[in-house]
């Protein structure tokens, strides 16, 4: 595979970018992808029936009724932050994104810590994909041969690992063949996973007061007021912006897609909005049938936390169960290729300018794809999987949350990167004082004053599953512990590379990558 693989040199490439005046290709093959095929994979990588099935029941545990409002108030902020994306990739359309952009407006050392974040948030979910397509493979395989205890396999915590080790293969080789291949597969698996939580909808919303935990509608689901602590609120914020999370992706294949600096931005905001109408229907039509109650198949019983759908697809869809089982089967898998896409574009475009080890560097000739970064990012998430289904009493919980923590920290650095990189022209029009100074602020303060009340609350060992080390609970640790991890890991890239930290190699005044319409 390494005969596959062209090396550049990005010591190089620091001198060409100024030189020529162009920031050098990175080897990626452009006008791939339309519009249409941009929000797809804007989906797929959100993958709205995994993310359903994983936290809707934390974030009713936190939130109550107020499930559907605090949705909309997740949605807030990514609203806001991807208008923040669209006006920075029509300026200077890079794969790196965060990792480019903050570079750009705030320097080096804040853009490799918000590259950081990126990458450790793509790690970390990218194992909990694994872990959901494990548990609904073996759930599957029961349902369609009638055998309870094939279910019971994925409790197995070595052939869980194994499976999982299995998928994440599967995922890296299919990235690694490229767009036109992921293309392919992932229409077919979001249409059918939107058309299967249509059929749930549906059928919730027919038999809802069937149900011996059923409650009716009410507009005060709606009311934010009714929500006690605003903990409450911060971590179900916070717990929310993870089934929004992921819409960026259409940011980071920008230069790959046809006219890239227009349909990339344009992608990423038509995506957030579908994802939102898609998740008020269902938490509605769940919390019709199955009430928020902790007993039977109300929301917050603690049997039915880690997957939802797993509890509620029998009691609402009868013998089509099993189309639930494999849908969130697909879309955990599918989310589970296509995310790959960000972590090895991320760590493409870092390299490339110097901020890493130069084999991150390396693109495939054949496929046009980071084909050591895919390798290296299917080698980490598998990693980490292992890792937490030792030390955590409920691996979902404890991830999503710590997700939550990543999202704020480099959603948040973009959006005040965008401000501050617009700065000079912000009051030249209205629609640059809105696009570019107000939603970024708005967006990047609110994600950030989430992200500090989830840490304090973290640090308690109850929060989250219960589990901890040292007295500290572990999402504090995953959260707030891999940050400053990754300020050790730039200390010794500053040493080794110390060309991208002296401004050499990407600098506000880098003109942009010109991407072909």
């Amino acid at each position: 595979m390494t005969e596959a693989l062209r090396t550049s040199s990005t010591a190089a490439r620091g001198e060409q970018l100024h030189g020529s005046g162009d920031i050098t290709a990175k080897g990626l093959k452009g006008g791939q992808l339309g519009l249409l095929a941009v929000v797809v994979l804007g989906i797929s990588t959100i993958a709205p029936a995994y993310t359903l099935t994983s936290a809707l029941g934390p974030t009713v545990n936190e939130a109550g009724l107020q499930l559907p409002v605090i949705f909309l108030i997740g949605f807030i902020p990514m609203i806001l932050v991807s208008l923040a994306y669209r006006e920075l990739n029509a300026d200077s359309p890079d794969s790196g994104t965060t990792f480019t952009w903050v570079s750009k407006a705030f320097g080096p050392w804040v853009g490799w810590m918000g590259g950081w974040g990126l990458l450790a948030a793509n790690i970390i979910v990218l194992s909990n994909l694994a872990g959901v397509a494990v548990d609904f493979f073996y759930l599957f395989l029961s349902q369609l041969t009638g055998s309870p205890e094939l279910a019971e396999l994925a409790d197995n915590k070595a052939l869980n690992v194994l499976t999982c080790l299995v998928f994440v293969a599967l995922a890296v080789w299919v990235s690694y063949r490229g767009l036109h291949t992921t293309k392919v597969v992932q229409y077919g698996l979001v249409g059918f996973q939107l058309l299967v939580l249509g059929l749930f909808v549906g059928m919730a919303f027919a038999n809802w007061s069937t149900s011996e935990t059923a409650i009716p509608f009410s507009w005060d689901w709606f009311d934010v007021t009714r929500i006690e602590t605003f903990g409450q609120v911060a971590a179900g914020i916070s717990l929310s912006i993870f089934v929004y999370w992921g819409w960026d992706v259409c940011l980071t294949v920008n230069e790959e897609t046809a006219n890239g600096k227009k349909t990339a931005g344009v992608a990423g905001t038509l995506t957030a909005v579908i994802v939102l109408a898609i998740y008020l229907l269902v938490s509605i039509a769940t919390m019709m049938f199955a009430g928020v109650g902790d007993t039977g198949n109300g929301l917050n019983n603690a049997e039915n936390h880690e997957n939802i759908f797993t509890a509620l697809a029998s009691p609402i869809m009868g013998p089509f169960a099993i189309l639930m089982s494999l849908a969130v089967l697909s879309s955990s898998a599918a989310s589970l290729q296509s995310t790959f896409m960000s972590p090895s574009r991320s760590l493409l475009a870092m390299a490339h300018y110097g901020a890493l080890p130069e084999p991150f560097s390396r693109v495939s000739r054949k496929f046009a794809t980071p084909g050591f970064a895919t390798i290296a990012a299917g080698i980490m998430s598998a990693g980490f999987y292992a890792v937490m289904h030792v030390v955590s009493e409920n691996v979902l919980n404890d991830t999503i949350l710590a997700l939550g923590l990543m999202i704020c920290f480099y959603y948040g650095l973009t959006a005040l990167a965008c401000a501050w990189y617009f700065r000079h022209s912000l009051f030249t029009s209205v629609r640059h004082f809105v696009l570019r100074l107000l939603c970024p602020v708005l967006g990047g303060v609110g994600l950030f004053v989430v992200f500090f009340q989830t840490a304090v609350d973290s640090l308690a060992p109850e929060f989250g599953s219960g589990s901890e080390i040292f007295g500290v609970g572990l999402v504090f640790i995953l959260g707030v512990g891999i940050l400053a991890l990754g300020a050790v890991f730039m200390l010794i890239m500053a040493r080794v590379r110390p060309g991208f930290f002296r401004g050499e190699t990407l600098r506000k005044d880098t003109p942009a990558l010109v991407v072909p319409e």
